[in-house]
């Protein structure tokens, strides 16, 4: 009987350790990407119990039309429209919702659309970012640039 409760505690102590080690290896998004395109990079961060991808900085920082810092015009809110790309927030109540995965919303520069979204760390160094139109989703690959 000794021996049985024995055998029973290691299996109770194993399991309470197991989500600590799990959570531990989880991969993070967490540092600065680069889209697949390499026009932009995106800081990703730890916020409100998800995370947070702010643009740090272009390929092309400034227009070529105005000669002044690329804004977001093609935003649908007038009062957004002239706000900075650099510093603009893309992911919106992006939650965990698998093992490297989150899931919310992704701000569109190129068309001032905000899409259903999700990321998945697929390696050390390379994110899955995908976007969905109703049923039309596509995606593409960043890669880490620096934590």
């Amino acid at each position: 009987m000794a021996c049985r409760f024995g055998h029973v505690a290691a299996i109770i102590v194993a399991m309470l350790a197991a989500p600590a080690a799990y959570a531990q290896s989880a991969p993070e998004p967490v540092g600065v990407w680069q889209t697949q395109a390499g026009d932009a990079r995106v800081k990703v961060s730890k916020c409100g119990g998800g995370i947070c991808g702010v643009v740090v900085s272009l390929r092309d920082p400034i227009d070529p039309m105005t000669g002044k810092p690329q804004v977001d015009n093609k935003n649908p809110n007038p009062s957004l429209a002239n706000r900075p790309i650099i510093g603009m927030p893309l992911f919106s109540g992006m939650r965990p919702s698998a093992e490297g995965k989150w899931s919310g919303q992704i701000y569109n520069a190129d068309d001032g659309g905000t899409y259903a979204s999700s990321i998945t760390v697929t390696g050390d160094s390379t994110l899955r970012v995908e976007g969905c139109v109703g049923a039309l989703c596509g995606g593409e690959t960043w890669t880490r640039v620096g934590r």
